[in-house]
């Protein structure tokens, strides 16, 4: 026979107990009582109902998920590089901004990434800079980005060393080529060879970025 928790009355069964609860109690209500009371009316209670509750958790999973997403990508969006270790490609780079061509098996970017990066001794062994691909998915923006050139998806904005190029400024080109083809860098896929010496002489991926202002 329940009993209730907040006086001294006795009932026969559960419903008239929760009937008690909604008709004397309803202001002095535990969050679980609330529940219980609103599972007898077939409605909400002054709690968040599981509807709330879903919505609020599918919000937080999709926030995680932005969030994820733009934690995985280094300068540009997609999922980002997968399978580290499973693949070992390799093509040329070359790239001038403003009249400097950066030196890119110097110290400065030899070895900065694992999906993607350069040895330091290539440009003295083959004449050219090797690039080193360890993963799937690895796009030219997120190779770029691992070499601190974050461009945006289709290559019409460029950031270096602090200062930002846009071909939203007429006198500022942006050329990013892949073997002779202009690219979107967002979604062109960098892939290559497996031997060093054959990228060094064009099998692989050849990569131009080239920008100029007037």
């Amino acid at each position: 026979m329940p009993e209730c928790d907040y006086c001294a009355d006795s009932f026969s069964d559960e419903d008239a107990y929760l009937r008690h609860l909604a008709e004397e109690h309803e202001g002095e209500l535990t969050r679980i009582d609330q529940r219980r009371v609103a599972s007898m009316r077939g409605g909400s209670d002054s709690g968040p109902s599981n509807a709330t509750i879903g919505l609020a958790g599918l919000s937080v999973v999709m926030l995680l998920a932005v969030g994820l997403t733009g934690y995985l990508i280094v300068g540009g969006s997609g999922e980002g590089p997968t399978d580290q270790g499973a693949v070992h490609e390799h093509g040329t780079m070359e790239i001038t901004i403003d009249g400097q061509r950066l030196d890119l098996t110097s110290a400065e970017f030899a070895g900065a990434d694992g999906a993607f990066h350069f040895h330091g001794n290539e440009q003295q062994e083959y004449g050219a800079a090797v690039w080193h691909k360890h993963a799937r998915g690895v796009t030219l923006q997120y190779a770029l980005g691992t070499l601190g050139v974050e461009v945006n998806d289709d290559g019409t904005e460029l950031t270096y060393d602090g200062t930002t190029y846009s071909e939203d400024n007429p006198n500022t080109s942006i050329d990013i080529e892949v073997d002779g083809e202009a690219v979107e860098p967002g979604t062109h896929e960098v892939a290559g060879v497996a031997d060093e010496s054959a990228a060094a002489n064009g099998e692989g991926q050849d990569i131009v970025v080239n920008v100029t202002t007037g």
